[in-house]
Order: structure tokens, then sequence, then C-alpha cells
């Protein structure tokens, strides 16, 4: 299922925008529609000098930073929680115990301990987060992932910009394409968990007679004549020249062997995790590796208000599976050099524990991770006060993390795109690189 739109650097603040209305388009309308536009995009783009690629890993609901990467051991028991760092291979670097892997490949990361903005609503920092710039719950502003497949457009038979498994939700689908329009909307793979996972667009669900093909032609050319007498409408334009290459996208080889987690070893898989989180961090590595510019691997579930404990003995576990492999399969296999790896949420959680023993929403301070792409490795940047509250030293916002990660793709952050009606749109009103992120 796709959902269709209709429709210099600086410091200042970062807000305003507008709600949209969507058209939802499933089925065979998605290969004859989506498929269709975002290579009709592709045929606008013009060629970018570097070759990088992001993974960003969104932990969507906030990751307590407390029970993480900013413990506070010295602090009053209502802060510092219940779990005790643990040493790292980066010296004098301690991270909570139950991350015993990661502390392994510190040396491999960057840890930014200064995350902060001013939004406590999971919807709004979300799509704060997301694309850099501050606006309605309703996402104003097309996500990052989305301005690169703009930017960046389709270079071989993958599309540009996937999510895995799908993008971050919570009453709605968050960190979508905004103005840019449909055709540039992430692609969804579904859960490679699944015992049988397959992705939908990319292989046929059955076979294809050639009677059942030609009704599907008959219903594509239909969808063109419609097309082509509403040459107005962003969602509806001509498709002619596409079609073919849709198709080819669906039976070609090198689209369904890079969706086909079932081809790594059992050691590998069993490595980064069976579960959803693992197995879609192994997804986006084959992607990555495939020539895909944006993937986001969307790993929810970090709103813990109440039972705290119960819920991180579970999750923290599996997140230091699946990242710690991921960090590590990158590395060997020589992947980092062009590839920036981002690990954030929207926001962090509260410094003291409720009544309910749980952590409420924190906008004040959260832990970011990066690697790859010539990020320092084993640099810590920032720190928190005595309870965790707020950055104490060189706080990261939403837009200089959005900056960060557009000029390591070798796009201009400042630069003007185009809304519908034609008015200009900056990328960014604000933010800056994380310099000291890089050598």
């Amino acid at each position: 299922m796709f959902d269709l739109f209709l429709g210099r650097r600086s410091h200042g603040r970062c807000d305003g925008g507008s709600r949209r209305d969507f058209l939802r388009v499933g089925g065979l309308a998605a290969l004859g529609l989506s498929l269709p536009q975002i290579l009709k995009a592709e045929s606008q783009r013009s060629p970018i000098g570097n070759r990088r690629s992001v993974i960003l890993v969104f932990l969507g609901g906030g990751l307590s930073h407390h029970d993480s990467f900013d413990l506070k051991p010295e602090a009053p028991e209502e802060i510092r929680g219940k779990y005790k760092p643990i040493d790292t291979v980066v010296p004098g670097l301690r991270i909570g115990e139950l991350l015993p892997l990661m502390s392994k490949v510190m040396d491999k990361v960057a840890l930014i301990r200064s995350g902060s903005h001013n939004n406590d609503h999971h919807e709004t920092a979300t799509n704060w987060a997301l694309s850099g710039r501050f606006g309605s719950a309703f996402g104003d502003y097309p996500a990052i992932g989305a301005v690169a497949a703009h930017e960046l457009g389709f270079k071989t038979q993958l599309p540009p910009y996937v999510a895995i498994p799908r993008n971050p939700s919570f009453t709605w689908e968050l960190g979508k394409s905004a103005y840019l329009g449909g055709r540039y909307e992430s692609f969804k793979t579904g859960d490679p968990n699944d015992p049988n996972f397959q992705v939908q667009d990319v292989a046929p669900a059955e076979p294809i007679v050639e009677a059942r093909a030609a009704r599907r032609q008959s219903l594509l050319d239909a969808v063109d004549s419609l097309a082509r007498r509403t040459q107005s409408n962003d969602q509806l334009q001509t498709y002619d020249e596409f079609h073919q290459r849709a198709a080819n996208l669906i039976l070609s080889s090198e689209a369904r062997a890079a969706f086909a987690v079932q081809q790594e070893s059992d050691r590998l898989r069993d490595r980064y995790g069976r579960n959803t989180f693992g197995q879609s961090c192994l997804l986006a590595r084959r992607l990555i590796e495939r020539g895909v510019r944006f993937v986001t691997v969307n790993y929810g579930g970090w709103d813990h208000h109440a039972k705290i404990w119960d819920n991180l003995d579970k999750k923290l576990p599996e997140f230091d599976k699946g990242l710690s492999a991921l960090i590590e399969d990158l590395h060997t296999r020589g992947l980092f050099q062009d590839t920036l790896l981002a690990v954030f949420g929207e926001f962090g959680r509260t410094p003291k524990l409720n009544k309910d023993v749980g952590r409420d929403h924190w906008a004040g301070a959260a832990s970011l991770l990066f690697a790859g792409a010539g990020v320092k490795p084993g640099l810590v940047l920032g720190a928190t006060d005595k309870q965790g509250a707020y950055p104490t030293r060189r706080p990261v916002a939403p837009a200089d993390v959005a900056c960060t990660i557009y000029e390591r793709l070798g796009i201009d952050p400042r630069k003007m795109l185009r809304a519908p009606d034609g008015r200009p749109i900056e990328i960014l009103d604000c933010g800056e690189l994380i310099h000291e992120l890089f050598a």
C-alpha cells in the first residue's frame, strides 16, 4: 500500500507549515502508479557527485538515555534507575549493562549525548526529527529520505528510498514526502522476519498468465488515458515510458536478490537476531550494498510510561544484538566508507521515574549514534547535567542532524525546492553541520 500526497544556513527558529491531504492507492494501482512515478522522477534528476548512502535507525517512542548511553550512577535512585554502567572498548566511556555487545563496538561509532529540542509530542517531534524542520504533527515538510530520493534519484533497479518494515507510526504514518508528492514516498518492505516474507511489488504474488497480464496492461492503459487528461495533477501525470521499467523491477533478479534475506547464512541471521529489528538491520545492509541511497529502519516501541524495566529487559538486548551486528557487518564489508549510519528517536525520557515506574516524554536531552562516511570513531560529543535533564555542552538540534546527513549525501541543505504551486521552500531553514563528528 502506498500513500500518495495531493496536492542559507541560518540559526533562526524552525516553525510553520500546513496540513496536507493524501490519497491512498493500493494493490495493482500501487504497481501502476507509484513505481512508474518514482521512475519518471529519476529522469528529471541531475547526477550527484558522491555515492554515499544512509541507514537511519529510528527509535520511535524515545529511547531512555538514562538506561542506555547516558547513565547517571551517582544520581538518586528515582533518576538512575536499576541498570549499572559497564566499560566499553573506548577508555573512560561507560554505557548500560544491557548493551554488552554495543560496548565492544563503541570504538566504531560516535556517541552524541546532547541531543535536545523543545517538543514532547510524538507526532510533531517525529516529523521534526525526520525532516529537520519544525511543523505541525501532520508532516508539513518532507522526510530526509524523501528529499534524498528527490535529489539523488533512481540509479539502479531498486528504489532510492526504502523503509523497513514501514514508516514510523503512532496514530498515523509519519516522516513522509509532504509537498514533494507521492513519487518520493518510501518503498515499504514489510517485516523481513516473517517466515513468508515477500516484498509487495517486487515479486508477483502469483503466476501471471498471458490473459491476466493483458488485463493488467489494459487497466494500466486506462490509467494512462486518465493521466493524460489530468496533466496538472502531480499524482496522475503520464507514466507511459515508465511502465515497462516498473514491470522490469518486479521481475528483476537484482531486485529479488536484494530483498532475499533468506539467502544469508543462518549464522549471520542468528547474529543479527531472529526478530523484526535484527532482520530489518540485515535487510538494510543488503539494500545499501546494492545501491539504495536511503534506508529507514523503523524500530518503535520505546514509549515506556509504565513498567519500564519489564519493557527494557526485552527491548535493549534485541537492540544491542541487531545494531552491533549491523555495525560489525558494515565495517567488515568495507561499507562504512560510503555509508552513514544514524541512530536516534524523536526525544529522550524523563530523568525521574513516574508513579507507574516509567519514564515520560522528554525533549530536553537524548542520545544519538553516528558511524561511517568520515565520522570519527570512538568520539563522545556533548554531555548532560547530573540528572540527565539538559545538555551542559554542545547541544545538537534536529536541524543540525538533518544538515549533517544532507551534507554527507552531497545535498545542499539550503537548496530551494518547489511546492506544487511553484512556491520555493528551503530544504532546511536553520541548523548547521555537526563538524566535531568529522576529522
